[in-house]
């Protein structure tokens, strides 16, 4: 049986952090959604993706070997097709015999045959869903589901808890100082070969278990509340951090963070609170830069995403950063804010607009057209290099094709802002 991971309906919705990105490399726990998805399948034969045919190139290149939009994938065996949103905690509901999951009416999980495969639409992966749906048997079934960014922080707590149990793995590999202490059940904490962690650090594993991955430090007067998950090669420095936090590979997080997600590469060194956001790759938080993840009122909060604000139905959300975007310090983010791509803000001494665009920069007060993407570009290059990595050329391509994806929300702020400047 052949795996397909593939995006269909709905990606909007996940919007800016799946600009650069597929849905299934979101993080949720210690992981992507994607392994995750590999994970609970079991034994397969191979994986295949099917994306947005402006995330072809990258995703080539991050999954290297596997096929990507190649509709030869459909054909010559049984096939496991699952929506790359799926938070796959457990056992996948995979059908017994050939079948269809919906939910909400979107195919998320489809079984079929090698046979049947043969007879459909290959065409590209809605067409193949949709006729398989005319043949193949079809069941609405609830089936978790990130259908919008806040449900990341959300799950991030059981997600973390699931892939500990999942690693299988306690204990101290790596070197702990005698004056440092695991705080509750010790078979709740795994310290990694080569992590580090410094006196003067409490591992509080009450509220569910820690992971501190390889070559991971922890400097002194830090404190970790499980459940977390410190990713390869972050630094924890004087950290506050409360429970339900993720943070990906080589992050410097200090200050105090509660149930948020920070990709790889990714500063928040200096004090401030981050709490219940999601931040993605190469994001620098300057120091002090705070947001609000409670209103004071205590009532639900809205997220705009593109041009429609949504209800959460939650009284606990904070902010949600899109790649390579920079604060300044004592920049402050309101509750439910969302930031785009590559945005460069500059504190304004009160909460910024709760939507900014990407590559929008904030300066002053007011949006500018700063000093455009070729500039915004030698940065990016700049950043990476520091840790050693590089932007391929692909990834270049997709930058500037997200650039003018979203000229039509940011220009029209730039004018509003530049004609009120002139009118002073």
């Amino acid at each position: 049986m052949r795996l397909i991971i593939f995006e269909h309906e709905g990606l909007q919705h996940l919007y800016p952090l799946t600009y650069l990105r597929a849905s299934f490399e979101l993080r949720c726990g210690h992981t992507t959604l994607g392994e995750k998805i590999r994970r609970a399948a079991g034994p397969v034969s191979g994986t295949s993706y099917w994306v947005r045919d402006i995330l072809k190139p990258v995703i080539s290149k991050r999954f290297t070997g596997c096929a990507v939009n190649d509709p030869a994938m459909f054909t010559g065996e049984e096939l496991l097709l699952v929506d790359g949103r799926v938070l796959a905690l457990e056992k996948l509901p995979v059908p017994v015999n050939e079948g269809i999951i919906t939910h909400g009416g979107c195919t998320v999980i489809a079984r079929i045959s090698a046979k049947t495969a043969e007879a459909l639409d290959s065409g590209n992966i809605g067409s193949f869903l949709e006729s398989a749906k005319r043949v193949v048997p079809v069941q609405e079934q609830t089936v978790p589901l990130i259908e919008y960014p806040w449900n990341l922080i959300h799950h991030n707590p059981e997600a973390i808890a699931a892939d500990f149990k999942a690693a299988g793995k306690s204990g101290i590999e790596g070197s702990m100082d005698r004056l440092s202490c695991i705080y509750g059940p010790a078979d709740r904490c795994y310290i990694a070969k080569g992590a580090e962690i410094h006196p003067m650090v409490v591992i509080d594993t009450k509220g569910g278990p820690v992971t501190i991955e390889k070559d991971a430090i922890v400097f002194p007067h830090s404190r970790i509340e499980g459940p977390a998950y410190i990713g390869p090669r972050t630094q924890i420095v004087g950290g506050k951090i409360r429970e339900g936090c993720s943070f990906g590979p080589e992050c410097r997080v200090g200050g105090e963070v509660e149930e948020s997600i920070i990709h790889g590469y990714s500063n928040k060194y200096h004090d401030g609170f981050l709490g219940h956001a999601y931040v993605c790759e190469w994001v620098n938080l300057g120091a002090l830069t705070t947001n609000s993840d409670l209103k004071n009122d205590y009532s639900s909060v809205e997220v705009k995403i593109g041009k429609t604000t949504y209800d959460t139905g939650s009284t606990k959300v904070g902010s949600f950063i899109g790649d390579h975007t920079k604060t300044s310090i004592g920049t402050l983010l309101n509750t439910g804010s969302t930031i785009g791509v590559m945005c460069l803000l500059m504190a304004a001494g009160a909460p910024l607009p709760k939507y900014i665009p990407g590559f929008a920069w904030f300066l002053n007060g007011r949006f500018s057209p700063g000093a455009g993407f070729k500039s915004l570009l030698r940065t990016a290059h700049g950043a990476v290099a520091r840790r050693k990595c590089s932007l391929t050329e692909e990834d270049t391509e997709l930058l500037r094709a997200v650039y003018d994806m979203t000229k039509e929300e940011r220009d029209p702020l730039v004018k509003r802002d530049s004609k009120a400047m002139l009118r002073r």
